[in-house]
């Protein structure tokens, strides 16, 4: 690497600890207060109900339905083998909690605890505007095979009705929705649905919890986006969605239309000052009101973990909540990274060894790779003092001197890319993993060692001060790491022989690493650990097996070879282009030099 290559490399290291420092944080706004109506606990009756009273003119104007806008509050709790939900007798959920799942802090985990979430239901009636979700309404529950149906209804003639009925399964995270309506006529081509979510804090680190939180949405031409992950956000959808979620780091709240929504308005805001609060969320959802009329307003609403395997079976599309990264990343983790894990946690609950076990998979996986890579480095090697004398002889002629290499090359037989090619094959599962890891629900508050959470930082010390970019702890697990990179990287050089500005650099990335990675998941800085001990043994057998003399030998027979071929060695067609485009590459220069001088 010659001294402005080893500059650049310099330059991208700090552009890249530059971008995490400056990557933006969700910019402070002030948050919406959530309208919050404490409910009572009860199941089946009513305890210390609420009375409403409104104005004889108001419920005048809205007709029959008028009788429903005044009534006593009243809570209705069910539960299933997953979810303990709790409705109001306003047709809404007012408290939702994951039953087999804590917060950071072993408390509950509610997705809508006392009344949080905000939900209207807006439509024309009568020439005017009502929220059906105001309304009080008489509570049925019933049992559908193993599900329990509970239905609100408003009946306003011997056969007019409006309905809401909801469809709990006895175990699971998803909750069938209907609403029905019968000799009720509502206005307008939509009724709007709006969910205001103010999202509660649930993990260890506020700031990874809000540049992982946002809405997704799906079109029904099968098109997947979401808002911004990074800063606060707004959108409007003219076009038909089949779903949106609330979606957290390891959760999802989520509304799944059977046919379509006909547009929507999402927007999320962030209070930078509410330590306890992640996000706000606000989706207002148009429902065709032909379907209102038509019954064919179905829905699903999922409350559930961000797990692949339950996500990947709700809906087309929802899988894509859950980001895996781009391909050949995302062909990696969905079908060999998730795979394998799911089975090695059948063998072991214990996610240290499932993650060591999983570094043995893919270190065997990846070995006929590895043992390239060392042939390819041993092959350089030996031709090393011949190509630093072509360097020497050579002096500031680039070009003679690429030109003498690549014969040198084909004279021996050596493909100068056989050591990085198979390092540049490994990588997309290095990098699988770097989106697994943080993501993967299965690591969350599960202790290893010193590490209390797999799926967040291990922090052995707090600092009192913050550094840029570092944080304000150390993890021990990237001491680890960054130290094991650096003794590999001393092992590769004595290997290859590397000199110069080369040697610098792979010194100077796992330093950049130890800043980038110290928030990370903890399971992913001791993958990288584990697999950094692992190349070290590895090595050290490819080493035992790799018989220099004999590769020495084959490179002189493949000499002799071109010698009697006339001195210039097969050519494959990729080493023909690579000398087309360096012959190309300075003829240009030359021009360019010519040029200047006239």
């Amino acid at each position: 690497m010659d001294r402005n290559s080893a500059i650049g490399m310099v330059l991208i290291a700090l552009l890249l600890m530059l971008y995490f420092y400056l990557s933006p944080s969700p910019q402070p706004k002030p948050a919406a207060k959530a309208d919050s109506t404490s409910v009572a606990k009860i199941e089946q009756k009513i305890d210390s109900p609420k009375t409403a009273s409104v104005d004889s003119t108001t419920v005048r104007s809205y007709g029959s339905l008028g009788s429903y806008l005044s009534g006593n509050e009243q809570a209705i709790e069910i539960e299933n083998q997953d979810l303990k939900l709790q409705f109001s007798n306003h047709a809404v959920f007012t408290g939702i909690e994951l039953k087999n799942f804590k917060t950071y802090s072993q408390e509950p985990l509610y997705l809508i605890q006392n009344g949080n979430n905000r939900f209207d239901l807006k439509a024309q009636y009568q020439n005017q505007n009502i929220n059906l979700y105001q309304l009080y309404y008489q509570v049925e529950q019933s049992k559908k095979g193993d599900s329990t149906v509970l239905s609100f209804t408003a009946t306003v003639g011997s056969d007019a009705f409006i309905k809401h009925i909801y469809t709990i399964p006895a175990k699971g995270f998803e909750i069938a929705y209907r609403i029905e309506s019968k000799g009720v006529s509502f206005g307008g081509n939509n009724v709007a649905l709006k969910w205001s979510d103010p999202i509660a804090l649930q993990e260890k680190d506020l700031k990874d919890s809000r540049t992982k939180t946002t809405i997704h949405y799906y079109t029904k031409k099968d098109e997947h986006d979401y808002l911004s992950e990074t800063s606060d956000d707004e959108k409007v959808l003219t076009e038909p969605l089949k779903w949106i979620s609330i979606k957290q780091k390891f959760f999802i709240s989520s509304i799944i239309a059977q046919n379509a929504f006909s547009g929507a308005a999402l927007k999320q805001t962030t209070d930078a000052n509410n330590m306890k609060v992640v996000k706000s969320t606000d989706a207002e959802l148009l429902i065709p009101t032909d379907d209102v009329h038509n019954g064919n307003a179905n829905f699903t609403y999922y409350f559930g973990p961000n797990d692949y395997q339950v996500i990947s079976e709700v809906t087309p599309g929802f899988s894509k909540n859950l980001s895996l990264g781009w391909p050949p990343m995302l062909w990696v983790n969905k079908f060999m990274v998730i795979p394998t894990f799911t089975f090695l946690e059948s063998i072991t609950s214990n996610y240290g060894l499932i993650i060591i076990m999983l570094v043995l998979m893919v270190k065997l996986l990846l070995l006929p790779l590895s043992y390239s890579s060392y042939l390819g480095m041993a092959k350089m090697r030996l031709l090393k003092p011949e190509m630093d004398a072509i360097k020497q002889k050579n002096g500031d002629n680039m070009a003679q001197s690429q030109q003498d290499t690549m014969k040198l090359y084909r004279q021996a037989g050596v493909n100068p890319f056989s050591g990085c090619i198979p390092v540049l094959l490994q990588m997309p599962f290095l990098f699988a993993l770097f989106y697994f890891f943080p993501l993967s629900i299965e690591l969350r508050q599960k202790a290893f060692l010193w590490a209390e959470d797999l799926s967040t930082y291990d922090s052995i010390l707090t600092l009192p001060f913050e550094i840029p970019v570092y944080g304000s702890h150390v993890s021990l697990f990237v001491l680890l790491m960054t130290a094991s990179t650096i003794i590999y990287t001393w092992q590769n050089n004595q290997l290859s022989n590397v000199e110069g500005p080369m040697k610098t650099m792979g010194y100077i990335m796992p330093v950049v690493f130890l800043f980038i990675l110290n928030t990370f998941a903890a399971g992913l800085s001791f993958y990288y650990f584990v697999s950094n001990l692992v190349t070290f043994t590895q090595q050290a057998v490819i080493k035992r097996f790799v018989d220099e003399d004999k590769i020495k030998a084959i490179m002189e027979e493949n000499r002799k070879k071109a010698a009697a071929n006339g001195g210039t060695g097969s050519k494959s067609k990729f080493m023909a282009k690579l000398e087309e485009a360096m012959k190309a590459s300075e003829e240009a220069r030359k021009a360019a030099q010519s040029k200047k001088k006239k």
